[in-house]
């Protein structure tokens, strides 16, 4: 016997709660759509029986301990696009997006079933130096500094810091910081 879906909507803006409850029910029912206006009151009713999380990117940030593990079931919410080339190891909403393209995304993770299986090890693409450095980068560490700490030239960081960034396609430090959290390069919790 088929099960209804089961979805936690993790979101303190209620409008933006409603209307992805009011999608999900009108499109694709049937779901059972459960709303919460924080991770704390999600916590505190204690129960892990989700199929789909969808949460704002600060909440996701600030409890990796709970959605690393569930990334795959994790939706995030996203209005900008620096946010998504972050995200590109995780599953993500485009909130400003028209109401079609919406629904095309929700019936790419909800319909199909096939959330993404990527997201195991996408920096698996960035060498482990680069993945030193990155983590550097996203603690703050100078160029002079990181280069001074992994015992390797200026020239060879810079070289790492262009690589990473072609790799991953994020130019910005708040960028490539958001990746390092997102994909548990670093914790969320020492920032």
């Amino acid at each position: 016997m088929h099960r209804n879906k089961q979805i936690a909507i993790i979101l303190p803006d209620t409008l933006q709660s409603l209307g992805l409850y009011s999608l999900l029910n009108e499109y694709f029912p049937p779901v059972e759509v459960n709303l919460f206006p924080s991770f704390d009151v999600f916590c505190a009713g204690g129960n892990d029986l989700f199929d789909y999380y969808f949460v704002q990117p600060e909440t996701f940030t600030f409890n990796t301990d709970f959605f690393l593990p569930r990334r795959s079931k994790t939706i995030i919410l996203t209005d900008g696009i620096e946010e998504m080339r972050c995200q590109q190891s995780l599953n993500h909403l485009m909130t400003k997006a028209s109401q079609e393209t919406i629904i095309e995304q929700l019936q790419q993770y909800l319909v199909t079933d096939t959330p993404n299986t990527s997201s195991g090890d996408n920096n698996k693409e960035l060498s482990s130096r680069e993945t030193d450095v990155l983590q550097l980068i996203a603690y703050g560490i100078t160029n002079k500094e990181i280069a001074d700490k992994l015992n390797i030239s200026l020239n060879t960081v810079l070289t790492h810091r262009k690589n990473i960034t072609a790799k991953l396609g994020i130019k910005t430090v708040s960028g490539l910081t958001f990746y390092a959290i997102m994909n548990g390069i670093v914790s969320g919790e020492e920032f």
